[in-house]
């Protein structure tokens, strides 16, 4: 029942629709949201790739290079651990504060998978096919640099939307730079 009871509240926490029911969601800054993004991208590519393998050519970059990428991408993933979780947490904590408490209580054992596998699946439910092929030219012009470099192009590509305080991804608010 627990684990349900956090599988629930750690979706609830990173879904976007819940997320826009919220009146002031927290936002995170570029540092932050750069963070998460070193975090989340092998379980991001990962998804992208399911949900894009159908709808995408036989040689499309996602199709025959995801998961080594993936796996090249997940070595920054530990450094950028704390304070991606620190980011998390802030993000769930703004939803849920008693879900928050649950998941700080959590050994990073089990919440960095956890974590993974819902950013995972929510981006091979969610994401729409019909963008699966700039999604993939872009991952394979980003696949080049390192993950740290990468991370940071994201972040510092949000970090300059965040500048008019109206910047989202999802619905998840990134704070005015």
């Amino acid at each position: 029942m627990r684990k349900l009871t956090l599988t629930l509240a750690m979706l609830a926490a990173l879904s976007p629709g819940l997320a826009a029911a919220q009146q002031t969601p927290p936002c995170l800054t570029a540092q932050e949201f750069t963070a998460v993004s070193t975090f989340a991208l092998p379980g991001l590519i990962r998804g992208v790739a399911q949900r894009c393998q159908p709808v995408l050519p036989q040689d499309a970059f996602l199709r025959s290079q995801s998961e080594n990428l993936a796996q090249r991408y997940a070595a920054g993933r530990d450094r950028a651990w704390p304070e991606a979780k620190a980011a998390f947490l802030k993000v769930g904590g703004g939803l849920d504060p008693q879900a928050a408490s649950l998941f700080k209580a959590m050994p990073d054992e089990s919440l960095k998978p956890f974590v993974e596998s819902a950013v995972s699946t929510m981006v091979a439910q969610q994401m729409p096919t019909d963008r699966c092929s700039a999604v993939d030219r872009l991952v394979m012009l980003l696949s080049p640099l390192p993950p740290s470099s990468t991370a940071e192009v994201i972040g510092l590509a949000d970090g300059l939307g965040a500048r008019s305080g109206q910047a989202r991804v999802g619905k998840l608010a990134l704070c005015k730079a």
